[in-house]
């Protein structure tokens, strides 16, 4: 298998594991990748077996699949790394708005496939709409910030791309229910990088709580975070090879510059990003820890309660009698975001009437030995690398299927997450019809404002 140099970011993710209680048994929990490769069909409906490397090998009659990627900063390069080492898939394009992540792209691109002896020739791109052009493209992969999803997406499905999209799906409720809608017409697979669907410690945990192992569930722990808070950073002079206006897009122009925002790289000497760009903390450039997490923690809440492609009623913000979102289901079920152990580990806990379990990257705890799934190997690499998720996708492609997280359920995850900081917004419960995707006994119109906001011009969402 082809592995990239130790040029490319090789940051590993700290692991959360569960304290020994009475009465719980306790692993520490992770996969080595030919076992997380391996996994078996957990047979369930709505759980989707793991794919197998083997499925995705050089042969004759596999599709070759080329690759764009849209957005070059620390997620793609995590990215990169796993797409880049799937058999027939090829990465020929990078697009920034960043001039020195494009010639990090390239170069760490061009330096791969040297080294492996292929002749591949790789290009970058400042506007997306020129890799979009391009008709060798099979495929896009977007990894920008939120605010861009949508316009991106929606574009590349016009374009006849397939595409992976990094999570949260869009921005706003308006832009996701305006890209399902294209994916569908156009005929376009379009994956989201919600890559705990492909892990066995979630897919087990989800499988516990949708059989009825656990009894009748009850309530629903998915600690996230706090919600975002308004932009406070102070003003930063902007990089000469950054297009800030174009970083902004269709956000409002008067949003200053931020090294937190978009964290300074250098070439020589090499030095990738100190951390996360912290866009995503703040209501004007993104959703806060509730989408940021919660499109992850959320997501398995829902799939285990069967609400994929559905969405909760009621939803109560913090300071209305909690710390804590609390979302209501139809079936009287609560789903809420505080945390369900002393450390505020990000994962989910499903309370039933027979017991409980709880799950996280990397651990797994239950009241009941027997719910307990078999321990592995901790597997050494990044989570956002390991390839399953991925290769998942590229099946897809080639097979014209939707993958194991579909434009829907992204929609529906998504929506969850921005209901909660619409909430939080309003400083007040709103109730929800997820069936027409409209807010119920609503008379001032606050919330439904919220649904979208204006883009500046020349940017518009259809």
């Amino acid at each position: 298998m082809l592995i990239f140099k130790a040029r490319f970011l090789r940051i590993q993710l700290p692991v959360h594991f569960f304290k020994p209680t009475n009465n719980t048994m306790t692993i520490k929990k992770g996969f080595s990748r030919r076992q997380f490769l391996s996994t078996t069909a957990i047979g369930l409906a709505g759980v989707t077996i793991l794919p197998s490397i083997s499925s995705c090998v050089t042969s004759s009659t596999a599709k070759p699949i080329r690759l764009g990627f849209i957005g070059l900063g620390r997620q793609a390069i995590f990215l990169l790394q796993g797409f880049a080492n799937i058999p027939d898939v090829t990465v020929v394009a990078g697009c920034d708005v960043y001039g020195r992540k494009r010639e990090r792209f390239e170069n760490e691109v061009k330096g791969h496939y040297a080294e492996n002896k292929m002749d591949v020739e790789v290009k970058t791109y400042e506007r997306f709409q020129d890799l979009l052009s391009r008709d060798d493209i099979d495929a896009v992969v977007i990894a920008t910030p939120d605010h861009w999803h949508a316009i991106m997406a929606i574009e590349a499905c016009k374009a006849g791309k397939d595409i992976y999209l990094e999570k949260p799906m869009t921005f706003t409720i308006k832009e996701g229910q305006e890209l399902v809608k294209a994916v569908r017409q156009n005929n376009c697979v379009l994956g989201i990088g919600s890559q705990q669907r492909s892990d066995p410690n979630f897919q087990h945990a989800v499988k516990l709580a949708q059989t009825g192992a656990l009894g009748k569930i009850e309530k629903v722990n998915a600690f996230v975070g706090p919600p975002p808070s308004p932009y406070d950073l102070p003003v930063n002079e902007i990089p000469e090879d950054l297009n800030w206006d174009l970083w902004l897009g269709p956000l409002p122009g008067d949003i200053h510059f931020n090294h937190d925002l978009n964290p300074l790289i250098t070439l020589d000497p090499p030095k990738n990003e100190d951390g996360w760009g912290c866009w995503r903390y703040f209501k004007e450039t993104g959703g806060g820890f509730t989408t940021d997490w919660g499109a992850h923690m959320f997501d398995i809440a829902q799939w285990g309660l069967g609400m994929d492609r559905n969405g909760p009623i009621e939803i109560a913000p913090i300071g209305d009698g909690s710390k804590y979102i609390r979302f209501k289901y139809a079936n009287g079920i609560e789903m809420t975001s505080e945390p369900y152990d002393e450390e505020e580990t990000r994962g989910v806990k499903f309370y039933g009437d027979k017991g409980w379990v709880s799950v996280t990257r990397g651990g797994f705890d239950a009241s009941n030995e027997v719910w307990m799934p078999e321990g592995k190997e901790q597997d050494d690499m990044p989570y956002e690398t390991r390839i399953p998720h991925q290769v998942d996708f590229i099946d897809a492609v080639r097979e014209r299927k939707d993958p194991i997280a579909p434009v829907e359920v992204g929609h529906s995850t998504c929506t969850v997450c921005s209901l909660g900081n619409i909430a939080v917004e309003l400083g007040r419960p709103v109730q929800w019809d997820p069936a027409t995707q409209t807010f119920v006994n609503e008379h001032d119109g606050k919330a439904a404002s919220l649904l979208h906001y204006k883009y500046r011009a020349p940017w518009k969402l259809v």
